[in-house]
């Protein structure tokens, strides 16, 4: 898998202090998509497991209290990323105590593979949906179009 981009303070993407990852790979190449450079599977850097015990030590970090892992792209859910996305939500939920995990995808809830459908058991809250450039309101909190549906999975 490889990534775009990676914040280790972040407060926009879920609520409360973060960490947020951006994947690369992206099929769905949704039209007005703000994060055109994430489409290629192999654009940025590659995901390795320093890396993803970097994400794991930064979350746990006493000196800034973290809610928990964002994860966008590109799509998380891609096919390219299933494998290394499922080992990283494991691990957040066996070494992260109490951190949430919040996941954006194209996909939509009723459409998930099995193997998303394992992933997503990890997530806490997940946003799905392509986003609909003609359905697109900067007012909506959390997704970019009407169309999207927040899901809290832990109701």
């Amino acid at each position: 898998m490889y990534y775009s981009a990676y914040y280790s303070v972040d407060v926009v993407n879920g609520v409360g202090t973060r960490c947020t990852l951006f994947v690369s790979g992206c099929d769905h190449q949704c039209r007005g998509c703000y994060n055109q450079k994430t489409w290629p599977s192999d654009a940025g850097h590659f995901f390795t497991e320093a890396f993803e015990s970097a994400i794991i030590d930064d979350l746990n970090d006493p000196r800034i209290h973290k809610k928990g892992l964002s994860l966008s792209g590109g799509d998380p859910l891609h096919s390219g990323n299933l494998s290394a996305i499922l080992k990283l939500v494991k691990r957040v939920k066996t070494e992260c105590e109490g951190k949430d995990i919040w996941l954006w995808s194209g996909y939509e809830m009723a459409a998930l593979s099995p193997k998303q459908q394992e992933i997503i058991a990890f997530v806490d809250v997940f946003i799905d949906g392509k986003f609909e450039q003609d359905l697109a309101d900067p007012s909506l909190k959390w997704r970019g179009s009407s169309n999207q549906v927040i899901h809290d999975l832990n109701r």
